[in-house]
Formats: C-alpha cells, sequence, structure tokens
C-alpha cells in the first residue's frame, strides 16, 4: 500500500469512527457490534503508529468516545469522566499489574451500557449527565427520572455527592420490550440503554417499557475544600457493580475468569472485566493521560463466535407488517447452543457488510441475546455467491413496501395480509393474553393457512374437537385439550385482552394503567379519546393517539363484537381495578413504599403465591411495590428463600424487614387476604 493509499485509508477510518460515535453517543443507535466497531478503531490505530505524520489533526485517536457535538444543556464534570485502555491479553494485565507492586487491585464487571454522573446537593438531586466528550456531559436529569425508576430522588447526606456508574438495559427489558414491539425493535441491549436516554419523549419512552437499571462503581462527596470522600453507594440507595479484590496479577487474572464463567447466567450484557488500583490514594497518584486514567484498564473478553455458512434469507412478517430478515446457516455450536437460524438486524446492516448467500459468516451469540451475523468472510467466495436483495412486494400479501427507518426497514402497510393476521392470532393466544396454553404456534399457523382462523374470534366459534381430529398427528385426547384450553381462555379480562389486541406502542405497563384509570370494559377504552388518556398518569400523546387510531378502524370494532358474541370476557377484572384506598384504611401498609423478595406461601392453603399475585395484594392493601431497596423504602417484605443483597441493603439503609407472617397479618387485617 502506497503512502498516498494509506493516507486515504486513515482519513476514511477517522471518519468511519467519528460516524459511528455520533450515531451511538449521540443518537443512541448503532450500525455495528461493539467488536466491528473495536476492528475499526484498531486498524486505524495501527496506521497511525506506523504513520504518526498522516494522522488528522481533528483525529478520534487519544480522546474519549463521543459524538462530535452535544445536542442539549451541558454541564462540565468536577473531574473527567475518562475512557479506559484497552487489554485482550493475560499478558497485557500482568503487564499492568507489574508497574504498581504491592497494591490491591478492584476487579469488576465491564457493563455495556451507558456512563452516566448524578450529582446530589443538600440531600436532593441536582443533575444527572452523560459522559458527554469526558470534560462536559449533557444533562439528561428529566429523562433519567423517567427511566431510571430505582434513581434516589433524596439521600442522606447534605454535602455534594456524586455517584458515577453505568445505566444499561437488562436482557430481560430488551426483550420484553422488542416482543412488545416488534414494529421497532432495539437492535441490542447496549443501544437500548443509549437509545432511551437519547429519546426526546423520556416519558413516552419509560411508558413503552424501555426502562434502564443503573449500577454504581463509586461515589463520593466534598467535605470542606478537601479532596473529596469516597463513600458506600449502597449507603445511599445505589446498586453496587460487583467488585472483588486481588493483591497479585494471579488473582486478578482468576478474578477475570471468575466473571467471565459467569456472564451468561447475568441478567445484563458485560463485554469484559475492569481492574482498577483499589485505594484512591494509588489511584490518583497513577495519573492520567488525554483519555485515559493510568491506575485502571479494561479487559475485553475474545467475542463468543463460529464460523459457518450462511445459506438462505427468509424474510419473516411481523404481527404489525415489519419484515424482518432471517439467515439459515448451517448448523454450529455457539454460546452453549446449536444455531440454525440467525438475525441479520435489518437490510442496512446486510448492505453494509456486503453480506451475501454462500458465504462463510461469522455467528455471535452473548448469554441469551439473540444470535446474530457479526462479519462475512469475503477472502472465502468462490464466485458462487449471491446478493442478497430486500423483498419489494410482501411475501405474504404481495402488497409493495415501504421502506422506514434509518435501518431501511421493509414494511407491509396491508393490515389484512395473512401473515400479520397470523401473527396476531400467535400473540393472542400467548402467555400474556389470553393463554391458551394447549395451542402452538404450529397448529395456529396451520388452521390459519387453512382459512379457519382469519380472526380472534374464530378461536372461540370454529373450533371443534371434530374439526382436529381431522388433522393428521392429532388425536381425540389432545383435541379436547386444545378445545378446554381454548374455552378456559374466555376469561381473558380487559387488562389481559388489551396485551393481546398488540396496539402499537401499547405495552402491557398501558393496558394495566387503563384499567386503574376505572375503564370498565374495552368498549370504554375504544370509545376514549386522546385528551381523556393523556391525563391517565404516564401515558402520553403518542400512545394516546395510537390507542385511539386502533380503535377507530372498523375491523376493530367487528372483532371486538365477535368476541362479545363468543363470550369471551372483556370486562375489568376486580385484581386490576384501583385500589379502594378508604377500604384500606386500616391497613398498616397503606401509604408505605416496599419491596417484595423471596417465595411467599398462603398460610390458609399452602399454596405457593406468584410474585405478580403478591404485588396484587399489597398494591391492594394501598401501598407502592417497587423493584429494589433505598432510604425512599418503608419496608422489605422477606418471603423464604431471600437472598443477601436486598436484605444487607436494607440492614444498612435501616429499612424494616417485615416477615412472612407479619405480612400475612397485615393483608388480612386489610381485607385482601
Amino acid at each position: 500500500m502506497s503512502k498516498k493509499d494509506i493516507a486515504a485509508r486513515i482519513q476514511e477510518l477517522s471518519a468511519e469512527v467519528k460516524r459511528l460515535n455520533d450515531a451511538y453517543y449521540g443518537e443512541g443507535d448503532s450500525a455495528i457490534p461493539d467488536a466491528d466497531y473495536d476492528a475499526v478503531k484498531d486498524e486505524l490505530t495501527a496506521l497511525v503508529a506506523e504513520h504518526p505524520e498522516l494522522e488528522p489533526e481533528d483525529s478520534p485517536l487519544d480522546k474519549v468516545n463521543a459524538p462530535e457535538q452535544l445536542q442539549g444543556p451541558t454541564v462540565r464534570h468536577a473531574r473527567p469522566m475518562l475512557s479506559l485502555a484497552k487489554a485482550t491479553t493475560e499478558e497485557a494485565i500482568t503487564t499492568f499489574c507489574e508497574r504498581y507492586p504491592g497494591q490491591v487491585f478492584r476487579v469488576s464487571e465491564k457493563l455495556d451500557g451507558l456512563s452516566i454522573s448524578i450529582v446530589y446537593e443538600g440531600g436532593k438531586l441536582d443533575y444527572v449527565a452523560t459522559r458527554g466528550t469526558g470534560a462536559i456531559g449533557e444533562i439528561v436529569t428529566e429523562k433519567a427520572i423517567h427511566v431510571l425508576p430505582a434513581l434516589p430522588k433524596k439521600i442522606k447526606p447534605k454535602e455534594r455527592v456524586e455517584v458515577r456508574g453505568e445505566a444499561l438495559m437488562t436482557r430481560s427489558t430488551w426483550q420484553a420490550y422488542n416482543d412488545l414491539h416488534p414494529d421497532k425493535p432495539l437492535t441490542n441491549p447496549r443501544n437500548g440503554a443509549a437509545g432511551t436516554l437519547m429519546q426526546k419523549d423520556a416519558k413516552a419512552a419509560a411508558e413503552a417499557g424501555r426502562l434502564l437499571r443503573f449500577f454504581a462503581f463509586g461515589a463520593e462527596r466534598d467535605v470542606d475544600s478537601r479532596r473529596p470522600e469516597d463513600i458506600d453507594p449502597e449507603s445511599i440507595g445505589f446498586e453496587l457493580v460487583h467488585q472483588t479484590l486481588a493483591d497479585t496479577p494471579e488473582a486478578v487474572i482468576e478474578a477475570i475468569h471468575a466473571i467471565g464463567t459467569r456472564r451468561d447466567k447475568l441478567d445484563y450484557d458485560i463485554d469484559g472485566a475492569v481492574v482498577r488500583l483499589h485505594e484512591p490514594a494509588a489511584f490518583e497518584a497513577a495519573g492520567f493521560n488525554s483519555a485515559e486514567p493510568r491506575g485502571a484498564i479494561a479487559f475485553k473478553y475474545p467475542p463468543e463466535e463460529k464460523l459457518t455458512k450462511l445459506l438462505a434469507v427468509e424474510w419473516q412478517v411481523g404481527k404489525v407488517g415489519r419484515i424482518a430478515p432471517r439467515a439459515k446457516v448451517e448448523p454450529v455450536f455457539v454460546g452453549g447452543v446449536t444455531v440454525e437460524n440467525v438475525t441479520l438486524h435489518n437490510p442496512r446492516l446486510i448492505r453494509e457488510r456486503d453480506l451475501r448467500i454462500g458465504d462463510t459468516v461469522a455467528v455471535v451469540r452473548r448469554g441469551d441475546v439473540i444470535p446474530f451475523v457479526g462479519r462475512s468472510i469475503p477472502e472465502d467466495r468462490d464466485g458462487s455467491e449471491k446478493v442478497i436483495k430486500p423483498p419489494k412486494d410482501c411475501p405474504s400479501c404481495g402488497t409493495e413496501l415501504e421502506i422506514r427507518g434509518t435501518g431501511e426497514e421493509r414494511w407491509c402497510p396491508n393490515l389484512q395480509c395473512p401473515a400479520q393476521i397470523t401473527r396476531r392470532l400467535m400473540h393472542w393466544a400467548s402467555r400474556p393474553a389470553a393463554d391458551m396454553e394447549g395451542v402452538g404456534d404450529v397448529w395456529i399457523e396451520k388452521l390459519a393457512e387453512d382459512g379457519i382462523l382469519k380472526s380472534r374470534a374464530d378461536f372461540y366459534t370454529k373450533i371443534t374437537t371434530e374439526l382436529l381430529q381431522g388433522y393428521e398427528r392429532m388425536g381425540e385426547v389432545s383435541a379436547r385439550n386444545m378445545v378446554d384450553s381454548i374455552a378456559g381462555s374466555k376469561d381473558i379480562g380487559l387488562r389481559r385482552a388489551l396485551i393481546g389486541l398488540a396496539i402499537p406502542m401499547a405495552s402491557d405497563g398501558v393496558a394495566k394503567r387503563l384499567c386503574l384509570a376505572g375503564y370498565e370494559d374495552l368498549e370504554d377504552v375504544a370509545a376514549a379519546r386522546v385528551p381523556e388518556l393523556v391525563w391517565i398518569k404516564d401515558i402520553g400523546p403518542k400512545v394516546a393517539e395510537s390507542v385511539v387510531a386502533f380503535f377507530q378502524r372498523p375491523e376493530v370494532r367487528t372483532e371486538i363484537e365477535e368476541l362479545r358474541a363468543a363470550g369471551v370476557d372483556l370486562d375489568v377484572h376486580d385484581e386490576d381495578k384501583p385500589v379502594d384506598v378508604a377500604a384500606a384504611s386500616d391497613s398498616p401498609l397503606k401509604g408505605k413504599t416496599v419491596v417484595i423478595t423471596g417465595a411467599f406461601t398462603d398460610p390458609r392453603s399452602g399454596a405457593k403465591v406468584s410474585r405478580p399475585d403478591m404485588t396484587r395484594m399489597v398494591e391492594q392493601a394501598a401501598a407502592t411495590a417497587t423493584s429494589s431497596v433505598s432510604e425512599n423504602t418503608d419496608y422489605l417484605l422477606a418471603g423464604a428463600n431471600t437472598g443477601a443483597a436486598k436484605t444487607n441493603k436494607a440492614n444498612k439503609l435501616d429499612v424494616e424487614i417485615v416477615d412472612q407472617d407479619t405480612l400475612w397479618a397485615w393483608l388480612a387485617e386489610a381485607g385482601v387476604a
């Protein structure tokens, strides 16, 4: 490669790193996986190291990863929020540790989210800011209040306190959001976290289920004019990132391996481990360079990927019309499972990665994340590979597709598209909705293909044991079980019916809020208008408009009538109605904020009580149930087999721990048990 070519390549890579930084840190979107981003930046770093005279003046190297410009109001950090140097080998970790003989190191999970700073003044929340450029952060206080439900609004120390850590989206939250919003899924939890704090309407994001979890790395409080004093984040209501102390390079590497072995079992993504000098004085003495502290380093785990052949691409139609590409690959064992189907995310990624049918591709799987194609191996091509072309017309109904969004996704606008209808039928039968336990997707698809199932009401009016027994491999017992399961699902009620209708932008939480707002049946909700819906707590204009538009469709009105005629219960159930606070006036739980942990057993029947049922009873006793212990928590309601984390935090914060016997007595006193 000539010097001219090298200079052009450096300019190209610099521009690409800036583009990706702007997309991820500025807009919460990323066109490529983290490993691909690292590869681009590593190539740029290597070329600049060999040819430093060719590095552009505005090079993104030796700077904190950040967008070119911050969009909102900003604040200067008291101390810079820097990136970390990267290590990919145990030798590099050993070299780092040997620079500081006799020191103790802190090894923690490297969380895959968004670094933020949370500042308190006088015991009250002052502001929340992103890392931004490292020196200057973007203020996102109002957004954080909505999407970080466990964020303490008040703390006990009255001095200035700064808590730094990572906001992330858990895998379960990400999966639940994508299940409910197939029209606009999040590529992965990492993008989900960044994008959520970039949303203009954070309230709408929260009510749509885009909630984040925050782990603190550490906290400091200002004492007079001296150096800030380190304090325990857990003592002021924050969840602390898991940490291990080690005093030798061998112990540090062992701790890194331990984190690696358990990362697939976590409900959040980590992409490595952070090794840091434990003593604050030693860390400060190590100093800093322009973008990184010298007293810390990040070990990045190698991506979990295996090579295989990309055999074909299927374009699947979702229940609201999104056409998603799915690749068929030669079976390959990766991430603990055998994978045959992988996601390609969207047409833009297919085009940018130049993926072709017949390519050798790297299949990546981390934890429970859906396997995806991370890259292809162009040098293995023999000329027989075929370019992947997105369809112009719907694979199901032939309607011309629309192109929407930055992912260049294809959408079918035909609401009567057979594939969309089938997906909506599957969703109605799913556990969160009608919960037709004996009715599988394969049978729904078969019955829909045969023209028997065309609407949700058809489950109740057309499926009989005689009909089902006409199919191969369907015996009398199986047929009767399926019909019984359908009949049992008639008692669906308003909340689960709203979930089953798959209203765009309306999550499970929206269904619950509509019930708590006093709507008695589905017809009441269908008659609602935008102004009255936006008065409901946590329902914003966009969600309200979507709900109203959905029920204005004639086919929806017809289907409600057909469900009623079939005997399906579309009225609000007692457990979903608003709490009668007056009736719970004698409840010891009235007005209290509680956290529920452990397993519960009904003392009258000896039956186990699920967490949702226990939460419902506690709320009927006029308490507010939250997910994590903070200084705002009044009681930790502890059942059997309680984990140590919440009880330890409750003890630290002087939160009263209420045992199961006392809780059941309180519920009985409130008249809800």
